[in-house]
This record gives structure tokens, C-alpha cells and sequence, in this order.
């Protein structure tokens, strides 16, 4: 397979992998994010780093976004909401932190493949984005990119599509939002 061919079936499974997300599941994370004092966001690995990427385009919003563990992590309370993503809904260090969130009351919202997992049993809001995991389980997109990188190519692009749906209800202007965009550069 060319790199061109490679590229277009990246391409084409994100763009299937966003059109199977259920809209109504969509509109409730958009009204808590848009509700919440501060908004938290938790994952491992490569997870991880599309939820920051996430987090800092909730940031260029005027969102007060922050991703658990940043060195300048404020303290979280049940006024705000932790967004937490893991395809399987298994992993050991976002269950732990969804468990912990649960204790003092904060709103969680999970984005993942497997609805039965332990993390969004602990979920007020579930988000799938029903792609392939390292578990295997019904009814998830086969993909042929290796591991689970579908579903962190499609968990970055929903959170640009959010950030898009966002603009919109608060009717911001593009241009006006790089006061929020780091300026040190």
C-alpha cells in the first residue's frame, strides 16, 4: 500500500468512525462542558496526548480546561466535569481517576468503545466512538490501521468537531479567539 492509499484510508475510516457517533450522546458532553465551572480531562498514552490536544482547543474557547496531572492542576469540585477517555473503559490509571472523581461528587463523562466497561458504569454522560479496542467486542468498526489508532485519530477529530459545535452555539469569532492562543512564541 502507497503512502497516498494509507492516507486515504485513514481518511475514510475516521470519517466513518465519526458519522456512527450518536448525536444525542454528543449534544449532553457539549451542554456539560458548557455548564461546567472547569473542565478535566484524563487518559493514558496516546489517549492521552489527543486529549490534550483537546484540552488546549477547549482552552483557546475561553474554556477553563486542564488535563489531570498538569503540573498547575487546580483542585476539582462537583461544579466541574472530568471527561474521560479509554477505548476499552478498562484502563487502570483513567478507572482509578473516574472512581476518585466519583467520591467527591464530580460530573464524569466517558469517551469510549465499550459501553459495559467499569468507567462508564461510572458515568453520567457516554460518548461511544464504537471502533476497534484491545478487547475485541461487539460491534466494534475493524479497522485496518494497527493497535487502537482509530480510535485516537477519531477522539481528536470529535474534539475539533465539539470545539466547532461550541463556536457555534456561543456565536464566537474566529479571529477574536486568538486572545486565548499562547503569544510567548
Amino acid at each position: 500500500m502507497s503512502l497516498k492509499e494509507s492516507g486515504r484510508l485513514i481518511i475514510k475510516e475516521c470519517t466513518e468512525a465519526l458519522n456512527r457517533i450518536d448525536e444525542s450522546q454528543s449534544e449532553q458532553l457539549i451542554d456539560a462542558i458548557l455548564s461546567a465551572e472547569k473542565v478535566y480531562f484524563c487518559g493514558i498514552g496516546r489517549v492521552l496526548l489527543s486529549l490534550q490536544e483537546v484540552c488546549k482547543r477547549l482552552g483557546h474557547l475561553g474554556i477553563d480546561a486542564h488535563y489531570v496531572g498538569e503540573i498547575t492542576e487546580p483542585a476539582i469540585t462537583e461544579r466541574d466535569l472530568l471527561i474521560v477517555a479509554s477505548g476499552s473503559g478498562e484502563s487502570v490509571y483513567p478507572k482509578s481517576i473516574a472512581e476518585k472523581a466519583k467520591k467527591l461528587h464530580v460530573k464524569i463523562a466517558w469517551i469510549g468503545s465499550n459501553t459495559e466497561s467499569s468507567i462508564a458504569k461510572l458515568s453520567a454522560i457516554q460518548v461511544r466512538i464504537p471502533v476497534q479496542t484491545k478487547l475485541n467486542c461487539q460491534g466494534e468498526m475493524i479497522s485496518r490501521q494497527p493497535m487502537t489508532s482509530l480510535f485516537e485519530q477519531t477522539l481528536l477529530l470529535y474534539g475539533d468537531a465539539i470545539a466547532m459545535e461550541i463556536i457555534e452555539r456561543r456565536n464566537l469569532e474566529i479571529n477574536s479567539l486568538w486572545s486565548f492562543h499562547a503569544n510567548l512564541e
